[in-house]
């Protein structure tokens, strides 16, 4: 544990399993307090909670709906009230709903529409709702994707948009926050080892699409969770607007 978010409170949602754990991990690895959200896996935030309690750290789980606009409010009051302070927001909590082109008679516009509600408008509304109580040098961080700024694959498009989506309000956010020194990046990932991942290409990825990796493997989830708490640290005070790709040359 290096400390250098010692007395840093950070919150990060979705953090009840996949890339969300790994991130809260990694910021308790750097002394940073931490709270997760989940939706349903009380249990399993429960289990991320005392592991990162025994870090040394101070952790909660708060149950938030993502979708739910209305709870972001709500959900940094009470991450104030338990932590005293808000640092550090993550961003992190999506859905993916993919393998359908639009056009297709099968597609599932009510989820589709239920993935940008998540992946856009609950991000929209919490950092609205955190950017009065930050600190001056605070951090946001969103998680986006590669997808987000290329499609190499059909079947894709709203899950793309909505990451695009992000994007464009981060480097917005990050001009409006920016006369306080608070940073606003975006870390897009290209594959990693996750249940959505595994959801839309299988147990296996695609040799085919290992094959348009300069480095033809996919990212390991503290990989891009070691890019996050860079961007938390102090290191990482002067880059901001910007999306950093974790995708192995993906996309170059």
């Amino acid at each position: 544990m290096s400390n250098v978010l010692k007395g840093k409170v950070a919150l990060v949602t979705g953090g009840s399993r996949g890339l969300g754990t790994a991130i809260a991990e990694a910021l308790a690895d750097q002394g940073a307090d931490v709270a997760i959200t989940y939706v349903a896996s009380a249990g399993k935030a429960e289990a991320v909670v005392e592991k990162l309690k025994a870090k040394g750290v101070r952790a909660h789980a708060f149950r938030a709906d993502q979708a739910d606009m209305a709870a972001a409010k709500p959900l940094v009051d009470d991450v104030l009230a338990h932590f005293g302070k808000l640092d550090i927001l993550v961003n992190n909590a999506a859905i993916a709903v993919q393998g359908k082109p639009v056009g297709d008679p099968a597609l599932d516009t009510v989820n589709l529409d239920r993935q940008w509600q998540v992946n856009v408008m609950g991000p929209v509304a919490l950092s609205r709702a955190a950017a009065p109580v930050l600190p001056d040098g605070g951090r946001v961080i969103f998680i986006g994707s590669l997808l987000g700024s290329i499609v190499p694959f059909a079947g894709v498009s709203d899950y793309a948009g909505s990451k695009a989506a992000i994007a464009g309000y981060a480097r917005g956010l990050a001009r409006d926050l920016g006369g306080r020194n608070i940073t606003v990046n975006v870390v897009q990932p290209g594959v990693m080892p996750t249940d959505m991942a595994t959801e839309a290409l299988g147990e296996e990825v695609p040799a085919s699409l290992l094959d348009l990796h300069p480095i033809r493997r996919i990212a390991t989830l503290e990989e891009v969770a070691a890019t996050v708490s860079f961007l938390a640290g102090p290191n990482g005070g002067y880059i901001t607007g910007g999306a950093i790709n974790v995708s192995g040359g993906l996309g170059t």
